[in-house]
């Protein structure tokens, strides 16, 4: 869809008086979201040069290696039978596992793994894009120093938005009744130059603005302050570069895919990635984020050394990419899950039923 024709549905959905109409039923769900499942690694394996690995649902406390995400979410743990008095933990997301594997398996610049990452996210809010269960695509690249940069950056999301569209083709074919939105290119904006347009408003309602105008966006640095002295999102210090200045002269080298959602009417995040912390940048956003402490842990210590790889990488989430190409108003209509009565009740008055 190009841009134009973009803004003419958008706006035809703003005028209408369209309810909800879930457009396949469970069996075809299920198959879309195996085509969907099957053919998003395989495209990503493609176009990044990445091979598919294992990886862990628990790993132990105290390495480092755990993602903390903002810096704010408590992880699952619990002890192990016969093991050392550390507990174990569910994985929040494998953004530091994955650069310490790719150490492990000697890979080359250009390179990289992605895996079928499984997690549990115990603080999250109930929402209709949020449960407890996280599927992810998670994937890392390894890079020479002069990738390290917003052009390669910009590059790689191109390639991955290229992959939303296709798909989103794929299932109009097969699902006539679903009809491609995704505008022809993708939208790349500075948070610092969002703030600036919109100077009012909060980040959330920004994304809101920057969606709804251009269907899809991608918004470049997240973590740091920006000119109001507030972040626009929290990013824990010790996976994405969001301190370093960049070639437009603002600070980060990381961003979240965000598309519009004409059944949420709202912007709808469908991955975050980045350029990751080199050994100076990690050394400089512990300290201005008073998380020094982490330099003596495992992964942390590696990385300091100089014993792993300079990457990009990131998560695209898979339910999440699944409600959206095939239309859902709900992520448990793509994933069954743990829902309080009271939401059960809320979406089945909207016409949504959700996976069991």
């Amino acid at each position: 869809m190009t841009n134009s024709e973009h803004s003419k549905y958008k706006n035809m959905l703003a005028t209408s008086e369209l309810k909800y109409n879930c457009l396949l039923n469970r069996r075809e769900t299920e198959k879309a979201i195996d085509l969907i499942k099957t053919k998003f690694p395989a495209l990503m394996s493609e176009k990044l040069n990445l091979f598919k690995v294992s990886c862990p649902l628990v790993i132990m406390d105290g390495t480092g290696i755990n993602d903390d995400l903002s810096g704010a979410e408590r992880p699952v743990r619990f002890p192990i039978k016969n093991q050392s008095d550390a507990p174990a933990v569910v994985v929040q997301s494998l953004a530091k596992w994955k650069r310490w594997q790719l150490a492990e398996l000697e890979t080359e610049n250009g390179e990289g793994i992605i895996t079928d990452m499984r997690a549990l996210r115990p603080d999250e809010d109930y929402s209709p894009q949020h449960s407890l269960y996280v599927d992810q695509w998670d994937w890392e690249q390894k890079i020479s120093n002069s990738d390290r940069s917003l052009e390669y950056l910009k590059e790689v999301v191109e390639s991955i938005y290229g992959i939303f569209q296709e798909l989103e083709k794929n299932i109009s074919s097969l699902f006539p009744e679903i009809a491609p939105i995704l505008p022809e290119k993708i939208k790349f904006i500075q948070a610092e130059d969002l703030l600036k347009e919109f100077p009012d408003l909060t980040p959330k309602e920004r994304e809101y603005q920057a969606c709804k105008a251009h269907g899809a966006v991608f918004l470049i640095g997240i973590g740091d302050e920006l000119s109001n002295g507030e972040k626009h999102d929290g990013r824990a210090p010790d996976y994405d570069d969001w301190s370093s200045f960049n070639s437009e002269g603002y600070k980060g080298l990381n961003g979240d895919i965000l598309v519009w959602n004409p059944l949420l009417e709202n912007s709808f995040e469908l991955s975050s990635m980045g350029i990751r912390v080199n050994a100076e940048t990690l050394a400089h956003q512990l300290k201005i984020s008073g998380e020094e402490q982490r330099s003596s842990l495992f992964f942390h210590k590696k990385l300091l050394n100089g014993e792993l790889p300079q990457s990009i990488g990131g998560g695209i989430g898979q339910s999440r990419t699944c409600m959206f190409l095939l239309r859902k108003k709900h992520i448990g209509e793509v994933q069954s899950g743990i829902w309080p009565e009271n939401e059960v009740q809320k979406c089945l008055k909207e016409g949504v039923e959700l996976m069991k």
